[in-house]
C-alpha cells in the first residue's frame, strides 16, 4: 500500500496507533496519467517532457507537475497567463481543422478556454480521477451550470436537505420556473433513496459532508441506486477537495468545487470547477458553453498556483483543526463538535472508509446561550475573522442557522451553532483566543 504525504494522527487510517503516516485505503497511485496529443501539440498540460511515456505518479507528484510544460514556454516553470478573446488561424485550412476538431479539444475562442485554462482543467481532472474539467467564474456557477445542463421541463431532481443554501435557492427559483420538480432528502438516507426515485428522476445531488451540519453521506450506496435507475450523481466536493475525496471512485458522475476555497487557498479569487466522467462531460460542457460560462485568466492562474501547495496546506489545516476540535470538546460551553475526523462524530466510520483526510471546516454546537452571548463570543475574538467563505489561510467564524433551510429533516440542536474554519495559524494561539472569547460569553 502506498502512503500519503499527510503526516497526521494515525487513528485516521490503519490500526497501528504508533504509525506516523496515514495509510491509504487503496494504492495511492492514480490511474495512468495521460494527455491528449492534441493538447500536447498546443503546449498544454503535460508533465515536464514532450514524450509519450506512460506515467503512473502519486497525487503529490501530479500536483507539482501536471498542467505545466516548460519545454513549450521557453523553460518557464509556470505556464503564462493568456489574456485572449480572439484566436487567429494562420490560414483557412487551420480554421476548418479547428471547426472539425472534437468539441472543446482545441483553442479557437477565448470564451471556451486558453492554454492557461486547459492547464488547470487537466490538473484538476487528474488529481480527482475524472475525465475532463470545466472552469467557471464562481463556486455557485459550478453548482447551477450542471443542474441546468442535465435537467429540463418535466424532470425530477433529488437534492440533499443539507446542501449549500444557494443550491436550494436555485432549485426553488430558476429550476422551478423551468418546470423541474425538486424533492429534498435526508443526507443519511443511503440506499433508502430508492424509495424517492421516480421514472423522471434525472439527477441525485449530494454534498458530503453537509453544509453547516457536516453529515457524511454514503455516496457509493446512493450512487448505486441512482445509476440503477438511470440518474446521474452530482456532488459538491468542496470540503473534500480533489485531493481528499476521489469522487469518481465512489460513483459520482459530476464533481462540483468552489475553487474559491481550498483550490485557490488565499481568499483572493472567485472561481468554480466542474469535473466530469466521460459520459457526462459533453452534455455538461456543451450546455455550460451555450449559457456562456467562463473564467478570468488571472483567476485561473491563481488557482494553478494554489494547487501546487494544496497537499501541504491541507495537512496543516487538518492537523490544526483536529487539535482545536478536540480542545473544544473539553470546554464546558460546548455541547458537541461536528467534525467527521473526530472518532465520536456520527459520520466518522463512513468518512474513514471513503475520505483520505479532512479539511479545516467544522461546526460547533454550543450549550444553550442567547443570541447576545453568541455575538459577544464572536466579537471578542482577535484571530478569527467574521466571514462567509472559508478555505483560505486564515481562521474564520460565523453563526449558522441550518433550521431555516431544511424541509426533509429537522435541525433541533440543544444550543446555537457556529461554523469555524481553522487556518494556518499556530493552534495554541487559536485555542487561547477561543478560550478568552468563551469566557466573555459566559459573562454577557
Amino acid at each position: 500500500m502506498a502512503v500519503s504525504s499527510l503526516a497526521l494522527d494515525s487513528r485516521f487510517r490503519g490500526k497501528d496507533e504508533g504509525r506516523k503516516h496515514i495509510t491509504l485505503l487503496r494504492p495511492g497511485m492514480t490511474r495512468g496519467y495521460s494527455v491528449s496529443r492534441n493538447l500536447r501539440r498546443l503546449g498544454i498540460a503535460t508533465t515536464m517532457k514532450n514524450d509519450d511515456r506512460p506515467r503512473h505518479y502519486h497525487k503529490d507528484t501530479l500536483l507539482t507537475h501536471v498542467g505545466r510544460n516548460p519545454e513549450a514556454n521557453f523553460g518557464a516553470v509556470n505556464p503564462p497567463v493568456y489574456h485572449a478573446s480572439t484566436i487567429l488561424s494562420k490560414n483557412m485550412a487551420e480554421w476548418e481543422a479547428k471547426r472539425a476538431a472534437p468539441p472543446f479539444s482545441v483553442i479557437r475562442y477565448g470564451l471556451h478556454g486558453t492554454p492557461t485554462t486547459f492547464a488547470l482543467e487537466e490538473l484538476l481532472a487528474n488529481v480527482e480521477g475524472g475525465y475532463r474539467t470545466m472552469i467557471v467564474s464562481s463556486g455557485l456557477a459550478a453548482v447551477t451550470g450542471p443542474l441546468q445542463a442535465l435537467l429540463g421541463t418535466g424532470d425530477h431532481c433529488l437534492m440533499v436537505d443539507s446542501a449549500y443554501g444557494p443550491a436550494r435557492n436555485f432549485c426553488e427559483g430558476i429550476l422551478k420556473k423551468c418546470g423541474v420538480e425538486t424533492t429534498y432528502y435526508d443526507p443519511l438516507i443511503g440506499e433508502g433513496i430508492a424509495q424517492l426515485i421516480r421514472p423522471n428522476t434525472k439527477v441525485v445531488y449530494c454534498e458530503s459532508p453537509g453544509s453547516l451540519t457536516f453529515e457524511v453521506q454514503d455516496i457509493p450506496a446512493i450512487a448505486a441506486v441512482a445509476h440503477k435507475h438511470g440518474a446521474r450523481v452530482l456532488m459538491d466536493n468542496t470540503w473534500g477537495t480533489p485531493y481528499l475525496f476521489r469522487s469518481f471512485e465512489h460513483g459520482v458522475d459530476v464533481s462540483i468545487h468552489a475553487a474559491t476555497k481550498y483550490i485557490c487557498g488565499h481568499s483572493d479569487v472567485m472561481l468554480g470547477a466542474v469535473i466530469c466522467n466521460e459520459e457526462s462531460f459533453l452534455p455538461v460542457r456543451s450546455a455550460m458553453a451555450q449559457i456562456g460560462h467562463s473564467a478570468a485568466p488571472d483567476d485561473v492562474f491563481y488557482a494553478l498556483r494554489g494547487m501546487r501547495t494544496l497537499s501541504a496546506r491541507l495537512e496543516r489545516h487538518q492537523r490544526n483543526a483536529l487539535e482545536v476540535a478536540k480542545w473544544l470538546q473539553t470546554r464546558p460551553e460546548v455541547s458537541r463538535v461536528l467534525y467527521p475526523a473526530l472518532p465520536e462524530d456520527p459520520g466518522h466510520a463512513i468518512w474513514k472508509r471513503d475520505f483520505l483526510g479532512a479539511s479545516g471546516l467544522f461546526g460547533v454546537v454550543l450549550k444553550p446561550a442567547s443570541k447576545e452571548q453568541v455575538y459577544t463570543f464572536i466579537d471578542a475574538l482577535d484571530l478569527f475573522g467574521i466571514g462567509a467563505s472559508w478555505g483560505g489561510f486564515e481562521s474564520l467564524i460565523q453563526p449558522a442557522y441550518p433550521q431555516s433551510g431544511r424541509t426533509a429533516t429537522k435541525w433541533d440542536a440543544e444550543g446555537p451553532l457556529v461554523r469555524i474554519h481553522i487556518g494556518l495559524e499556530d493552534p495554541q494561539d487559536l485555542m487561547a483566543d477561543l478560550a478568552q472569547g468563551l469566557d466573555k460569553m459566559k459573562t454577557a
